[in-house]
C-alpha cells in the first residue's frame, strides 16, 4: 500500500502549490491562533482556491473556541478537521465532518484505550508531543509504541525527516505520514529541497 503524505504547517502560496506539484495527499493550515505556524483564515482561503483537484485540506485546531471552528469550516470548507488539544469525543463529533484525533506520544498512556475514545474519528496522528503541548516539535517518539490493534489509520508524525522517513515507514508501516518542521527552513516556511527530497524517500520505500 502506498503511504499517505501530509505536508503541515502551510502558510505560503508557493509552498503549497510546489507541495501539490510533488504529489503531497494532504495539506495541514494551522489556525490555532497561538502556533507559530497559524495562518489567517483569509490567507488560508486564497491558497485553497488555488490548489489542483484531489489535494486534501485539512484545518488543525487545539483546544479552540468552537464559533472559531465553525467559522473556518463555513469559509475555509476544509475536507478534514484534525484535533490536536484535548478535545473530548462530543466535541469533535458536534461538528459533523470528517476529523483526525491527535495522541500525544511523549505521554505514556493506553494508545488503543485513547482512541476507542473517540468511535467517530477517521483516524489517529500519533504525535511526539506530550499531553497539552504542541506539536511541530521535531522531536520522535520511539516507534516500537505504536499500536498494532487499532483498525483506523494511523498517520506517524513527530521529528520525521527526508532522512529518518524512510526507516520510519519501514517500522511502522503506518497509513500516511504527516510532516512540518523536518521540511522546513524556519516554522511555517517550507524548504524546497527538503520537501522534494521527503517526498522521494516515501516514493523509494514505498515502491
Amino acid at each position: 500500500m502506498r503511504t499517505r503524505v501530509k505536508f503541515c504547517g502551510i502558510t505560503r502560496m508557493n509552498d503549497a502549490l510546489e507541495a501539490a506539484a510533488l504529489g503531497v495527499d494532504a495539506l495541514g493550515f494551522v489556525f490555532t491562533r497561538e502556533s507559530k505556524r497559524y495562518i489567517a483564515l483569509e490567507n488560508a482561503c486564497v491558497i485553497r482556491a488555488a490548489l489542483p483537484p484531489f489535494v486534501a485540506c485539512v484545518a488543525l485546531f487545539m483546544d479552540d473556541d468552537a464559533v472559531w471552528v465553525a467559522e473556518v469550516l463555513k469559509k475555509f470548507g476544509p475536507d478534514y478537521l484534525q484535533f490536536h488539544g484535548n478535545e473530548d469525543a462530543g466535541y469533535c463529533d458536534s461538528f459533523a465532518s470528517p476529523y483526525l484525533k491527535a495522541i500525544a506520544m511523549g505521554a505514556a498512556q493506553n494508545v488503543a484505550a485513547f482512541a476507542a475514545k473517540y468511535p467517530g474519528a477517521g483516524g489517529f496522528l500519533l504525535d511526539s508531543h506530550a499531553v497539552g503541548a504542541a506539536g511541530g516539535s521535531g522531536e520522535t517518539f520511539d516507534w516500537t509504541r505504536v499500536p498494532r490493534d487499532i483498525t483506523r489509520p494511523l498517520l506517524l508524525a513527530g521529528g520525521l525527516t527526508p532522512d529518518n522517513i524512510a526507516d520510519a515507514i519501514r517500522q511502522v508501516q503506518p497509513y500516511g505520514v504527516d510532516v512540518s518542521s523536518g521540511i522546513e527552513a524556519a516554522p511555517g516556511i517550507k524548504d524546497s529541497q527538503k520537501m522534494r527530497k521527503f517526498i522521494e524517500e516515501v516514493n523509494r520505500v514505498s515502491a
